[in-house]
């Protein structure tokens, strides 16, 4: 099957493409063509800073920071790049903006930052060509650790009340994560990247399957924990993570057809049934998350886990957001706390009720998690490396 996708033109990382047309039609033509696509915009921005070093650098942060507006002569790649991000799309609600992602605010810190990492993350790093990339410079526990607590802190800017508005932390830090993305296209490029086989390094497909890692694939995770969105609830979240995905860069095209879980289910569906299996790179990646998840859960002062102990729920959690054939080959060891899931996710759909029970009932829920989430952006180290790489610096 890979030779005959590789004779039609497309990367050989995309399989099964037949089979895909049959079941999602046009739109598996359209994913599988966004495997040669990566961020034409950002892209040049990346080049652009390369040749004018710090003075381009200082030009790009004070534009993300004041505006297009408040740059003298600004260098035409910047020039373009923050026009696009300053021109707010007319289905954005502006309104919503400033309260942010209410429905991932409404969901205890804890039980997202599970769903997030033995969910989501371990979701994208299924994905050879994503693992790939990430594999690339060794020292796997060390990034992994680090990985995790910055894809957090740039999840949990982007969901705050107002963190998207141009100049606010989201808004920048996002931007910053799109230019690291662009970053990481070019070097891997420069550096022997198999292009007819992988595709454009973080391309467009890739971008979208990160994208569905923060809005599908953690809430169905949420939902085998007692967490369940009404259909109101689901089109508010992905209203919101539609701006997210502009501000990435993303292609409307993946991201605009999608209003609740079922459409999102259908592209998640597309982007896996298309994947090459995992291999010895996602293993280790996967297994290197689980690890430094498993630390951070038992570095929480009063945490009653040791680290054997967190690792096994996080085996259990991995293999029951994940399924059992994805969990087999990510070489997740078999589950033994599986029972206990059913009486936690009765529990926590109680939780759930009474806290949205009534309008004043879940605005003090949002309130009190935002209250853990600030705490925690105080934590954070001084610069993350989707901040460091366009600092204006020598």
């Amino acid at each position: 099957m890979i030779a005959t996708e590789q004779d039609s033109g497309l990367p050989g990382r995309w399989v099964h493409h037949e089979a895909a047309r049959a079941r999602h039609g046009q739109k598996a033509d359209f994913t599988a063509r966004m495997l040669s696509v990566g961020d034409p915009l950002a892209d040049a921005v990346i080049r652009e800073l390369d040749a004018l070093g710090k003075d381009g650098r200082q030009q790009l942060n004070a534009g993300l920071a004041h505006g297009l507006d408040s740059l003298k002569d600004p260098p035409p790649a910047i020039a373009a790049l923050l026009r696009q991000l300053e021109t707010v799309p007319e289905w954005v609600d502006r309104e919503a903006l400033h309260q942010g992602d209410v429905v991932s605010q409404s969901i205890p810190p804890l039980w997202s930052d599970l769903a997030f990492s033995a969910g989501s993350l371990v979701h994208t790093y299924r994905a050879p060509a994503i693992a790939r990339l990430l594999t690339r410079t060794g020292q796997l526990a060390t990034q992994a650790s680090r990985r995790l607590l910055e894809t957090g802190i740039w999840r949990v800017h982007s969901m705050l009340p107002g963190g998207l508005v141009r100049g606010a932390p989201g808004y920048i830090h996002t931007a910053q994560v799109r230019l690291l993305h662009a970053r990481v296209r070019a070097t891997a490029l420069q550096h022997g990247w198999e292009h007819q086989q992988w595709g454009v390094p973080i391309n467009q497909t890739d971008v979208a399957r990160t994208w569905l890692d923060f809005t599908v694939v953690p809430f169905r995770a949420l939902e085998t924990l007692g967490f369940f969105l009404t259909e109101p609830r689901q089109e508010a979240l992905y209203r919101h993570w539609w701006y997210v995905g502009y501000l990435l860069g993303l292609d409307e095209g993946f991201f605009l057809p999608v209003r609740n879980h079922a459409q999102a289910g259908e592209l998640l569906d597309l982007v896996d049934s298309t994947l090459t299996p995992p291999d010895e790179h996602t293993r280790a990646l996967t297994a290197a998350l689980l690890d430094a998840t498993a630390q951070v859960l038992c570095s929480v002062k009063g945490s009653p886990f040791t680290v054997p102990m967190a690792r096994q729920m996080l085996d259990t959690l991995t293999r029951t957001f994940q399924g059992d054939t994805a969990a087999d080959a990510l070489g997740i060891p078999p589950a033994s706390g599986m029972a206990l899931l059913p009486l936690i996710a009765l529990g926590n759909a109680e939780l759930q009720r009474w806290q949205l029970h009534s309008p004043e009932a879940a605005a003090r829920a949002r309130e009190e998690h935002l209250a853990l989430y600030h705490a925690r952006m105080t934590l954070a180290p001084d610069g993350t490396e989707y901040q460091k790489h366009v600092k204006a610096v020598d």
